[in-house]
């Protein structure tokens, strides 16, 4: 019969003699080897520089919610605004207004019948959010004015159509008008200079100022429905490529592109381009 294999005992002598050679080496030494081992893997797997601090700060918070709000676009032609007074403004006349909105608009959906006759001018309405005004009433507020034959289309000269939220998306109209609350119009007119107190023409904007929608101007005095249909025809017409004009004389009609909101010159107040 053959002898009982002795391989464990004699590698069990040979480790004792290791230990008994080499002390406290003998212990130290795997533990230096996995230490390094350990150190190799994670610089593999984590190069300097990408530490988990360095992820966070790049990269957008999952919890952040897109926004809907598009900046004003560039204007293709220099922006048009009646600058602010250069007088103290007397105390507002009528409604009282919200002095800043949520600086976000929304489109006024839906569509109204062709006004006229003439080449089609198709609009968009927006109303600022926050600022308690009926978007559906400023709609039809507006289109009634384009669509009024002293209007921009008087006699056949073209003819207007309000058009929705899938008309603008697929960006098939040729001009917005929007109700911006006064704080908020720097960011819809950026520059020109409104001072919280005008409207403007900014880009394919459109833009009426809610305060002067309320409550009209001074020379006005009280009258804010002549006033209403004065603005829209004013901005309108910039948007249209009209530029501002003079009062032609004292007693006359003041043009619709006159800065009446700044003062009737002499002039009378009139709200018609083609009075």
């Amino acid at each position: 019969m053959a002898p009982p294999s002795r391989g464990p005992e004699r590698r069990a002598g040979r480790v004792r003699r290791f230990v008994r050679r080499h002390g406290w080496r003998a212990y130290a030494i795997p533990f230096l080897v996995v230490a390094t081992v350990a150190v190799l893997v994670d610089l593999a797997f984590h190069p300097p520089g990408s530490g988990s601090s360095a992820v966070a700060v790049s990269q957008p918070s999952a919890t952040t919610a897109p926004t809907t709000t598009v900046a004003p676009p560039s204007p293709t032609a220099p922006a048009e605004g009646d600058a602010g007074p250069t007088e103290t403004v007397p105390p507002a006349v009528a409604d009282s207004y919200v002095e800043r909105g949520a600086g976000t608009l929304s489109i006024v959906d839906g569509a109204s019948q062709v006004y006229g006759t003439g080449p089609l001018k198709r609009f968009v309405v927006e109303v600022e959010d926050g600022i308690g005004v009926d978007g559906a009433s400023f709609a039809d507020a507006v289109a009634q004015t384009l669509g009024d034959p002293r209007s921009w289309g008087s006699g056949g000269r073209m003819s207007f159509q309000r058009v929705g939220a899938a008309e603008a998306a697929a960006r098939q109209y040729d001009f917005r008008v929007s109700l911006v609350s006064p704080g908020s119009m720097e960011t819809y007119c950026p520059g020109v200079g409104t001072g919280g107190y005008t409207s403007c023409r900014y880009g394919e904007r459109a833009v009426i100022n809610l305060a002067r929608w309320a409550t009209a101007v001074p020379d006005y005095q009280g009258d804010v429905a002549t006033y209403r249909l004065y603005v829209v025809n004013h901005e309108v017409g910039h948007a249209l490529g009209n530029g501002h004009e003079d009062c032609p004389g004292a007693g006359q009609l003041a043009p619709v592109m006159q800065q009446q909101t700044l003062g009737l010159e002499g002039c009378a107040k009139n709200a018609w381009p083609f009075p």
